[in-house]
């Protein structure tokens, strides 16, 4: 039998809209959630250093298009997909989150020393690849820590409290790519050396910080005493199971139509907003805003639903779409897209994985964790590469109205498959 929020909150009938009252308990944040937050931030200075300066790297140091740049932004949206599921799955069997966490972030680590030797297209995929491949090993568990660490009343806000700290790191990480390429132009290779030592921190914090807690495994193992993974275990009617699949339906159905910020940094850019040194300031700014809004839209998350709050996070980024492709530029067209960006990275990121947290089974919690995940960074890839030929096709404009067309047709689909996930989990 799959647990409902009833299972996890003493018992009382809720659905995702319809959470108790979070001033019943008082909140405590565990030591584990603040310990897994500095990890993020340390390997989001890493990640996002690199990110801020990926597009002009790509389009303008390296003189490739804007087809490739979409490939690469694809990559870096949806490789981590193809581990996500197998990597939750390993973690709910052998009951080690912990350890499938860090060879997560040790991967990516390892990936980082590749940037010091790219030069071309297929180098820079290639490394992408891998350390994206290194996220989708560890989210899931880690997402896990911090679901069993967090009381479940405040689930949002526990993660709101780690995607804080996390966008702490993914604005600081652009800063310091800013300030290098100030003092040193064309400085990408030291872009590179910084994003190496930060990695270096963050799996070192993991691995002596983080307690490594062992749950029991919750299924079957191979003779040899280990885990098998099974694809055939995974069956759609697990997902079905208290509107999971709804809520996965729609989180990928919004991903078809969430464009990668570089993109939009690049339309803006292609206005003449800004003067090129101060591109990567630009992902600071919408991590400031994501810093800003994570605790509170976790915690009006946790009180007024959850999918109210998720679905309002798209309408924001219909938003900065529309404001993204107006006749008009300036400073102010421009933070207010920074500004739309942050609310909706801070009313989706930490929601949707509080959502999943109510909506599974304890012992499959990292699986369910790593399907949604899955889905959605698949559906990213896909958005990001489109959109790069759409680019080419028609121009940055027409193209970004088109996908801001589709995704309010796609808010007004995904209403409706929310409202039917919250019915069931609400039946008896």
């Amino acid at each position: 039998m799959y647990l409902s929020m009833s299972d996890r909150t003493g018992g009382q009938k809720d659905s995702p809209t319809e959470m108790p009252a979070a001033a019943a308990t008082a909140f405590r944040l565990s030591p584990v959630i603040i310990w897994l937050g500095i990890v993020s931030m340390m390997t989001d200075i890493s990640s996002e250093s690199v990110a801020a300066i990926l597009p002009l790297y790509v389009t303008g140091f390296l003189g490739l298009s804007t087809i490739a740049f979409g490939i690469i932004d694809g990559i870096n949206q949806g490789a981590s997909a193809i581990v996500r599921i197998a990597a939750g799955w390993v973690s709910d069997r052998t009951g080690q989150p912990k350890r499938i966490a860090v060879a997560g972030y040790g991967l990516s680590m390892v990936a980082r020393i590749g940037f010091l030797f790219a030069g071309g297209f297929w180098t820079i995929a290639g490394i992408v690849t891998g350390d994206r491949i290194g996220k989708g090993i560890r989210t899931a568990p880690r997402d896990a820590l911090i679901s069993e660490a967090a009381q479940p009343e405040h689930l949002a806000r526990s993660f709101g409290v780690h995607r804080m700290l996390d966008s702490v790191g993914a604005a600081t990480g652009p800063l310091l790519a800013f300030l290098v390429l100030v003092l040193i132009p064309n400085g990408f290779s030291t872009v590179f050396i910084v994003s190496l030592a930060f990695s270096v921190i963050g799996v070192a914090v993991l691995v002596l910080l983080v307690p490594g807690r062992r749950r029991g495994p919750a299924g079957p193992a191979s003779a040899a005493g280990r885990p098998r993974f099974q694809w055939s275990r995974l069956r759609w009617r697990t997902l079905k199971e208290q509107g999971l699949a709804r809520l996965v339906l729609t989180a990928g159905l919004l991903g078809l139509l969430t464009i990668g910020d570089g993109f939009i940094y690049l339309i803006l850019h292609d206005r003449g907003s800004f003067a090129v040194q101060w591109f990567p300031l630009l992902y600071v700014g919408t991590n400031v805003v994501f810093l800003l809004f994570a605790i509170p839209l976790g915690k009006l998350a946790d009180r007024w639903g959850r999918i109210p709050v998720f679905l309002g996070g798209h309408l924001a980024l219909l938003a900065c779409y529309v404001l993204a492709a107006l006749p008009f530029g300036g400073l102010g067209a421009t933070m207010g897209c920074l500004l739309l960006l942050g609310v909706f990275y801070a009313a989706t990121d930490g929601v949707l994985a509080a959502m999943v947290s109510q909506l599974s089974r304890a012992e499959n919690l990292a699986t369910a964790l790593g399907t949604a995940q899955t889905v959605v960074a698949l559906s990213r890839m896909a958005a990001a590469a489109g959109f790069g030929v759409l680019w080419y096709l028609v121009g940055p404009v027409t193209a970004v109205l088109c996908v801001a067309g589709l995704l309010a047709a796609a808010l007004a689909a995904g209403t409706v498959l929310l409202g039917g996930a919250r019915r069931r989990v609400a039946a008896p």
